[in-house]
């Protein structure tokens, strides 16, 4: 490999980056085209690296091409959407339940430090969704297992694909504030199974939500 193979390798690893910080600010959102000039302008490199980003986005199953259109970011539908939140309820509530054995008490209070902060940026959506994605992650890393948090990590990028957040209803966060709550307090207790159950309750009630979303 030639020096300008591996600037280009490494400028791919850049634009991939970048694209993917883009999916979850929602500057790209499911359903979008992403054109390779476009892309190029807009992260300021030039187009190898971006087709090689690209290239990377469609093997992680992130985007799809289509005939005669291109790339495009993929969009999940209702059948795919109810088996991701199956499966995070299986991995959370399995979190949470874990994270009452081992969470040590200052993990505790920090979940409720970011719960507050979601309840203050219950106007700002990006930012209530930003904080309630770390809170969720707090709950994998106070699970001490590394087997699980790598599951929760594979998820990511089926979860970039469900499109606009549902937070952006302040009604929605203050329901998603008290159900956080009520994992925090279980955690917080050492109650296994209540924090099993109140995981569980709280991505049902997501599922709902983001059905309702899709269906308009």
């Amino acid at each position: 490999m030639n020096t300008e193979d591996e600037e280009n390798l490494s400028q791919g690893g850049v634009a991939f980056a970048q694209l993917m910080q883009a999916i979850e600010a929602g500057i790209y959102q499911p359903g979008d085209r992403l054109r390779e000039i476009e892309v190029s302008e807009r992260l300021s490199l030039s187009r190898t690296p971006v087709r090689e980003a690209l290239r990377r986005l469609e093997a992680e199953n992130i985007i799809e091409h289509r005939p005669r259109f291109g790339a495009v970011i993929r969009k999940l539908g209702q059948a795919e959407v109810v088996e991701l939140y199956e499966m995070r309820l299986v991995l959370e509530r399995t979190a949470a339940e874990m994270a009452a054995k081992h969470a040590a008490g200052a993990e505790v209070h920090a979940m409720a430090a970011m719960n507050d902060d979601i309840a203050d940026a219950r106007n700002n959506a990006a930012r209530a969704a930003a904080i309630n994605q770390r809170f969720h992650q707090a709950i994998y890393i106070s699970a001490r297992n590394r087997f699980l948090l790598d599951s929760a990590r594979a998820m990511n990028n089926a979860l970039l694909l469900l499109g606009p957040t549902t937070l952006a209803d302040p009604e929605r966060v203050a329901i998603v504030v008290d159900e956080h709550q009520n994992i925090m307090e279980a955690i917080g207790a050492g109650d296994i199974d209540a924090a099993g159950a109140a995981a569980a309750t709280h991505l049902q009630t997501s599922l709902r939500y983001r059905l309702k979303v899709m269906w308009g």
